[in-house]
């Protein structure tokens, strides 16, 4: 088996940042502060690892030495004792069952980072899919006014009075307005940070409701704003939360295809934390609700009740 020898437990604390897969220490070694230097190691240890530590001890009868020592290597957590004089198989043994504990924890460790791997993955499929679901609406949104610009430019080419073609032109620049709103709407929303800051809830549903204008009224949803207060700020990246109120109120939308009421109330939570007061965002709807065989596993990813329609990563997102 491959080792290296330390001579002080500082010694032995740099080559287990190195990437040893376990330690013997002799007891003798812990002098002055070398004990605090391993557990200050030990506490810098990410989640999967439990370093397995074998200690080299006096035989001998439970005497209050023997105690205060047993005391302060309690804190030292995955820990062999070994009484001296030890058997050369007995120290191997117990090394070699440290070290599959070890590769165990490695293996942790792997499977830790591939779930993260997938959990980012998951989490750019459902953004594209975000973007899929707001390209028709925003194609929706933009086509109305081009329309209703195209038929009014026609209707300029006749001969009309000055009063009427100053009508036509003032709704004119109306629709386009709206255009270039619901493209302002649309840029805020992929542009913006990732990092946190100060959002303006209000705004943020508002940018939704604009890109959201047409399937609304075709699916004849009524929307019902209750804003205590339009100024309520949470500390949030205002992109992820378009996306987790975007994930919401489609849904809202696709659960109403009969029509119905769409209720979005933000609220003082009532609560303090050390940023301030809580804000409390509510978004309900009168549509068709979840099954309640569902509703246990509602936010796993996955799990959808819109067939091949949905991808079943919105409210996993959202959660």
């Amino acid at each position: 088996m491959p080792c290296h020898i330390a001579t002080t437990v500082t010694e032995a604390c740099k080559l287990m940042g190195e990437g040893a897969g376990a330690a013997i220490i002799s007891e003798e070694a812990f002098v002055d502060d070398s004990l605090d230097r391993l557990l200050e190691v030990l506490h810098q240890q990410p989640s999967w690892s439990d370093f397995p530590l074998i200690l080299l001890t006096v035989s001998g009868r439970v005497t209050a030495e023997s105690e205060r020592l047993r005391e302060l290597r309690r804190p030292l957590g995955n820990i062999f004792l070994l009484e001296r004089p030890i058997r050369p198989e007995t120290l191997l043994s117990t090394l070699e069952i440290a070290l599959r504990g070890r590769q165990r924890q490695y293996q942790i460790r792997d499977q830790i980072h591939q779930y993260a791997l997938a959990q980012t993955a998951l989490l750019r499929a459902e953004k594209l899919a975000v973007t899929g679901r707001l390209a028709a609406s925003i194609a929706h949104e933009i086509n109305n006014p081009l329309e209703a610009v195209t038929n009014l430019l026609y209707l300029m080419r006749g001969d009309l009075p000055h009063e009427q073609m100053q009508s036509y032109l003032a709704e004119a620049e109306q629709e386009l307005a709206r255009v270039a709103e619901i493209t302002k709407q649309t840029l805020r929303f992929y542009r913006e940070p990732n990092q946190p800051a100060a959002t303006e809830v209000a705004s943020v549903l508002d940018s939704v409701l604009t890109l959201y204008h047409s399937r609304l009224a075709a699916a004849d949803v009524r929307v019902e704003r209750e804003i205590q207060s339009e100024s309520a700020v949470v500390l949030s990246s205002p992109g992820e939360l378009r996306q987790v109120v975007a994930n919401l109120i489609g849904n809202a939308i696709d659960a109403m295809r009969g029509g119905g009421r769409l209720r979005i109330r933000v609220s003082d939570d009532g609560r303090w934390s050390a940023q301030g007061s809580r804000v409390r965002l509510t978004i309900a709807d009168t549509g068709s609700g979840i099954a309640p065989e569902v509703l246990s596993t509602l936010f796993e990813p996955f799990v959808t009740t819109k067939g091949e329609t949905g991808t079943g990563l919105g409210l996993w997102v959202t959660s």
